[in-house]
């Protein structure tokens, strides 16, 4: 069992692994530290803008204030999300391969195991008509 993996390991385009780890790399290390910066949902303090200030002026001022750190927010998450995507992608794309490769290795093996299961059979078959022919 330990031949056919590797066979399979030797098999794996290891070159494009290691061309394309630096760009996962990458992209974790991007996700990770756009990810980490946060520290969570800011606990945000609802309050009934009308009551709490004064006059309009001050409470349309909070709200524009707070719309915009909510728009904020919004965008840094859809910026999140899009490198998450695309290191899906990436990972995506090299699990595609790695699978190819594999599935060649499976037809491969396939056809070597009946290489072999032929081989075998005529060689005893040989070895019968070699015995059967030869008296002592």
């Amino acid at each position: 069992m330990a031949i056919g993996w590797f066979s399979v390991l030797q098999a794996v385009p290891w070159g494009q692994v290691i061309d394309n780890a630096p760009k996962v790399v990458d992209g974790a290390k991007k996700l990770w530290s756009t990810v980490s910066k946060k520290s969570g949902l800011e606990e945000v303090e609802i309050v009934d803008v009308q009551s709490a200030y004064s006059d309009d002026a001050e409470a349309l001022s909070a709200i524009r204030n707070r719309l915009t750190a909510l728009e904020k927010s919004a965008a840094d998450l859809h910026k999140q999300m899009l490198a998450s995507s695309e290191l899906i992608k990436t990972l995506a794309d090299q699990n595609a391969q790695l699978i190819k490769r594999i599935e060649a290795n499976r037809k491969r093996m396939v056809w070597l195991t009946v290489v072999c299961v032929v081989m075998s059979a005529a060689a005893i078959a040989g070895l019968a008509f070699v015995l059967s022919n030869h008296t002592i």
